[in-house]
């Protein structure tokens, strides 16, 4: 199967046409008060309205409210949550909505167990560990610490890049892989050339 790619943080509509333009299948949306690339639920939902059928969007929340995700659903129609903080899968699932969760990866963490733990889960994100932070950071992880056996398809995402892309795909065969940092031009401002260039790297890497 070719590797689905997602291009998260995206803040303005043009990025995200971009993003489908260049064939990504989801664009990702950040309502994580803190983070760079943070958008109101106007905002969001001016992108989500705005790209053409068959691209996925998802809502990135970082230990929300349950009333902030009620209300983004409410607003639009997003396609995915993507809770990447500490939250339990008891908090994910009670919204009866499609979700991925995100662990972020240091040696010590146990992979199978974090996997196990959400089994209602569409599939769990990989992202690098980085203190006080919740992804985005360009950080990247030792991609030998995923076992081949995990559970639920796997996202990876941490320190992607054009220039990684297609090495990460080979070594891990993940399912989908998640650029926020690594194709932008400053935080939150993504760069058009730079997400094609990523979609090529995709592209070569699947062949």
């Amino acid at each position: 199967m070719p590797t689905a790619v997602k291009i998260c943080g995206i803040t303005q509509v043009e990025h995200g046409l971009a993003a489908a333009r260049a064939g990504a299948q989801a664009i990702g949306v950040v309502f994580a008060p803190g983070s760079p690339r943070l958008v109101s639920i106007d905002q969001a939902a001016r992108i989500v309205a705005s790209l053409p059928p068959f691209v996925s969007t998802v809502g990135l929340f970082v230990d929300p409210g349950a009333d902030l995700v009620r209300s983004v659903l409410d607003r639009m129609p997003l396609s995915l949550l993507q809770f990447h903080g500490d939250e339990p899968e008891s908090f994910c699932r009670q919204f009866n909505w499609p979700y991925i969760k995100a662990i972020r990866v240091r040696p010590e963490t146990p992979l199978l167990e974090c996997a196990a733990q959400y089994s209602s889960a569409k599939g769990v994100l990989l992202d690098a560990f980085v203190a006080g932070t919740h992804g985005g950071t360009g950080a990247a992880f030792d991609w030998r610490m995923i076992p081949p056996d995990l559970p639920l398809p796997v996202v990876l995402a941490g320190g992607l890049s054009p220039r990684n892309v297609a090495e990460a795909i080979r070594q891990v065969r993940p399912w989908a892989v998640d650029v926020s940092s690594g194709v932008e031009k400053d935080k939150g401002i993504k760069d058009p050339a730079k997400i094609a260039a990523f979609m090529e790297e995709v592209r070569n890497a699947d062949v």
